[in-house]
């Protein structure tokens, strides 16, 4: 976050922290391995040239919570891409300014 800017600028930055805080909380993930996952993430995104704001960052924390996640066995690399691609299913037929429903 920079000064005078908002913690979040979008719903699902504040749920991706939410999810994290939880899986954390609930001793899903410990914070040692969330910490190196986000670390990991937010250094290779840095690596790829990526912008140095709060998009790329909370990129770094969806993709952290995914490769967690994933490597742990909670979800499969299958259930992560049938989701994403219902969530881009809802985005394409939810008309402009409508919030996006995933069925």
């Amino acid at each position: 976050m920079r000064d005078g800017e908002p913690p979040f600028l979008e719903p699902w930055h504040a749920q991706a922290m939410a999810m994290a805080d939880l899986l954390v909380k609930s001793g899903q993930v410990s914070s040692k391995s969330w910490a190196e996952a986000l670390g990991a993430q937010i250094s290779a995104s840095a690596a790829r040239g990526a912008a140095d704001n709060s998009e790329a960052y909370f990129g770094a924390v969806l993709s952290a919570l995914e490769r967690l996640l994933a490597n742990d066995g909670k979800v499969s690399a299958a259930e992560l891409h049938e989701r994403e691609h219902a969530w881009e299913e809802a985005y394409l037929r939810t008309p402009h300014g409508q919030p996006v429903k995933l069925d």
